[in-house]
């Protein structure tokens, strides 16, 4: 299939789906294609990548540069998955794997990052110098972008502030839960719609998810609280990550994002907490939401 200038194709490797998309030499959505994630069974996810990729190319009629934004990172030191999520992943030889199915040289960058260089380069934080991308859904996850450029680090785990632990806790939040990484305390299971859910099912016995318990919270005192709780978590932690990284513009994405009580409550909060005089924060939406993952990904190839 012949390579046209500028197509770009994005992979994003998410819990239940393996999204796919190519963009043209202007940015324009040429093809866009969706799989299953086969959870559990790593050459079967090898495979389902490789299908994507070869949908959404013929769909567009053309090839190009491939970028996958995936759970975890690759090792700087052995270049298996390191700390995914999709703990199937781990300690597998991906890029290896998926280059030699698929043919061709790929790059790959944690899926927060992803997510935030899409919306660094054209989406909510363009123009911003730093951008801190936030992933508020199944999961907490994190990406920096400054000047354009993803900040991974030697240890590419730049912007995992997931894992770890809730900063300021009160008595009834230390150790905390114990994460899936094996440490206490993560903001993961704090921040993230399925800690928020937990948080709930623990305080009322309620068994719902963090949607429901923020439909339910203009008339449920319970509800409420649990919105509450979960906010001065959020506040505490994107605090910490201001002290450390002062960024322009914090970005929400993730099934959490589509809340809009946090742009309003949270900044107000984090004064308290910013290590400034009068603090500066800005909290956007995404403008891209759950597509851009998929858009950042394509875009791995525009740096060097």
């Amino acid at each position: 299939m012949e390579l046209k200038p500028g197509c770009r194709v994005g992979i994003d490797m998410g819990g239940t789906k393996i999204a796919g998309v190519m963009l043209g030499a202007d940015d324009e959505i040429l093809s866009e294609f969706r799989a299953p994630t086969p959870r559990d069974h790593y050459e079967q996810t090898v495979e389902t990548i490789a299908i994507v990729i070869a949908e959404v190319e013929r769909m567009a009629g053309a090839s190009g540069t491939v970028g996958i934004g995936m759970p975890g990172s690759l090792s700087p030191v052995s270049g298996l998955v390191q700390n995914s999520n999709s703990v199937w992943l781990n300690q597998k030889p991906l890029a290896q794997d998926a280059e030699r199915v698929i043919g061709r040289p790929l790059r790959f960058s944690n899926d927060a990052n992803c997510f935030a260089l899409s919306e660094a380069v054209d989406g909510a934080a363009a123009g911003a110098r730093g951008v801190f991308g936030v992933i508020l859904g199944t999961g907490c996850g994190g990406g920096l972008v400054f000047n354009g450029q993803i900040v991974e680090g030697p240890n590419r785990c730049g912007g995992e502030w997931g894992h770890t632990p809730l900063p300021w806790p009160s008595e009834d939040e230390f150790p905390g839960p114990t994460c899936w990484c094996g440490r206490p305390g993560c903001m993961e299971l704090w921040l993230s719609g399925t800690g928020l859910a937990l948080d709930h099912l623990n305080r009322t016995g309620e068994n719902l998810p963090a949607i429901e318990v923020a439909r339910k919270a203009p008339t449920d005192a319970a509800a409420r609280a649990t919105l509450d709780r979960h906010v001065s978590r959020l506040a505490r932690g994107l605090s910490m990550m201001t002290n450390i990284f002062d960024p322009d513009m914090i970005v929400l994405g993730g099934g959490l994002s589509q809340m809009p009580h946090l742009y309003e409550e949270v900044p107000p909060l984090m004064e308290k907490w910013v290590f400034a005089d009068e603090p500066k924060v800005r909290i956007v939406p995404p403008r891209y939401g759950d597509a851009s993952g998929v858009r950042g990904a394509a875009r791995l190839w525009e740096k060097t």
